[in-house]
């Protein structure tokens, strides 16, 4: 698939109109090589009291919704005010391989840094090889791992810590 140009791309913080499309593409991105819980229904609400539109970067591509990431504090603690954790990414089949993922990755950093965070955290399925290539590239490196820690479709799956800092 053709790499998109820059400028082709846009992403911006997600607006509670854009729900409908990223009900449908989260439903769609779902898959037990990155989801721990079963595929959402299709009725099933993205925004709620814990998951708000303020926590998302979407991507659009030729006026399509092709990517999302949620981005959120890992903690309500004063303490741990300093970090953010991705807690959620996708990028529709259509539009994967063409560094999607990466700008939205990208986009959430520098957005936790202008916030003042100091470093983000993620966690990621043991077996999921792409996701965690991704990553890597994009400068996280694996901090910890809980072995077996999920029973995912029948298997025993290793849930994978990774963290990047956002000081130089």
């Amino acid at each position: 698939m053709a790499r998109m140009h820059a400028e082709d791309l846009i992403i911006r913080p997600a607006q509670a109109a854009d729900e409908k499309e990223l009900s449908e593409l989260n439903r769609a991105a779902w898959s037990w090589l990155s989801d721990v819980s079963p595929q959402p229904a299709e009725d099933h609400s993205v925004f709620d009291e814990r998951h708000t539109p303020d926590q998302f970067l979407i991507a659009r591509l030729d006026g399509r919704l092709v990517g999302y990431i949620r981005v959120v504090p890992p903690t309500p603690l004063a303490s741990n005010r300093h970090v953010r954790q991705i807690q959620g990414l996708a990028v529709g089949a259509e539009a994967r391989g063409r560094g999607i993922g990466r700008a939205l990755v990208e986009a959430a950093c520098a957005a936790a840094e202008a916030d003042g965070a100091r470093r983000i955290t993620l966690r990621v399925l043991g077996h999921n090889a792409p996701a965690r290539r991704l990553y890597e590239s994009c400068g996280f490196v694996v901090e910890g791992s809980l072995a077996e820690e999920f029973l995912i479709d029948g298997a025993y799956v290793d849930d994978i810590w990774m963290a990047r800092s956002l000081t130089a």
